[in-house]
């Protein structure tokens, strides 16, 4: 009698994100944040996938029209097709929140872990002028950056885009940049760093090869959950009349365009705030999802 020995070959082993992406499967959550990211997105980069109007195209005729078949999410107060102008207002929304978490991240994180690495006095000069950043109120602060920047006359969408952009990542890079920071500190401790200064490498080497992919976990979760607070940040300054405005298109624009006129058209304020709302939670989801599988003590 052939004795048939079967040999069980074991799972690869796998890294940080392996298993946080093993994690992430099994969450409803996840998929759901997700979904509603990828419909967001495809309505900013694809909105004739959604509708063929023009977004600049006004009927005064129609002036704060109800919902309808004509038109689902009614007629603004200028004319406007609300449906078409939510559907193009995702493509501002969702720039001005990338490239500001872009922004934030590249240098808030590279200014972290160079402080936490290096430590003494860069540490202490970084960790001072992020102090005085961190004392200024958001609002205000932007209010004091936009009304300069705005202080030349009128200006394009690009440029009013960019202020946005910059106001927001120059009053928000010190958060990004404490977490990498903290990060860094406790990985220069371990006995990998140790090693590697050991065996001669340098700085750079040490920074790049080892101590970043390491320290980059927190960061994408900071970034995750930022880019939603970001919109939102768009929008209130948009309300407030100093963000984005005419001639883009964005959901703030067009809560800022529909406060006035609450009691007599309430869905034009409806519509893009729904939208606007959505999205920041999606966002904050998928980053406590993504939280919670980066870190084994949530599991």
């Amino acid at each position: 009698m052939t004795e048939q020995i079967t040999v069980l070959a074991m799972d690869k082993p796998r890294g940080l994100f392996g298993d946080a992406w093993h994690a992430l499967r099994t969450r409803p959550v996840f998929w759901v944040s997700v979904s509603i990211i990828l419909l967001v997105v495809l309505m900013a980069a694809f909105p004739t996938l959604f509708t063929s109007g023009d977004p600049s195209a006004a009927q005064l005729s129609r002036s704060r029209e109800a919902p309808s078949s004509s038109a689902w999410f009614g007629i603004d107060n200028q004319g406007y097709d609300i449906y078409t102008r939510v559907i193009h207002g995702a493509r501002a929304s969702i720039v001005v929140g990338l490239l500001a978490t872009v922004g934030v991240v590249l240098v808030g994180s590279t200014v972290g872990i160079l402080a936490g690495f290096y430590g003494r006095w860069l540490d202490a000069v970084v960790s001072r002028i992020a102090d005085v950043f961190v004392g200024v109120p958001f609002v205000l602060g932007a209010i004091v950056i936009l009304t300069t920047l705005n202080a030349g006359g009128d200006a394009g969408p690009t440029r009013i885009v960019a202020q946005v952009v910059l106001s927001i990542a120059v009053l928000s890079w010190p958060v990004s940049m404490r977490i990498m920071r903290s990060t860094a500190i406790a990985a220069k401790q371990q006995d990998y760093v140790k090693a590697a200064r050991a065996l001669g490498a340098s700085p750079r080497r040490i920074i790049t090869k080892h101590m970043l992919p390491n320290c980059v976990a927190p960061v994408l979760v900071y970034s995750t959950i930022a880019l939603g607070a970001f919109i939102g940040a768009e929008a209130t300054l948009s309300y407030l009349g100093i963000g984005l405005r005419q001639p883009v298109v964005s959901w703030g624009v067009m809560i800022n365009s529909a406060k006035d006129y609450l009691r007599v058209a309430p869905h034009a304020l409806l519509f893009p705030a729904g939208f606007l709302t959505a999205t920041v939670l999606a966002f904050v989801m998928l980053g406590d999802a993504v939280r919670e599988a980066l870190d084994p003590k949530l599991r």
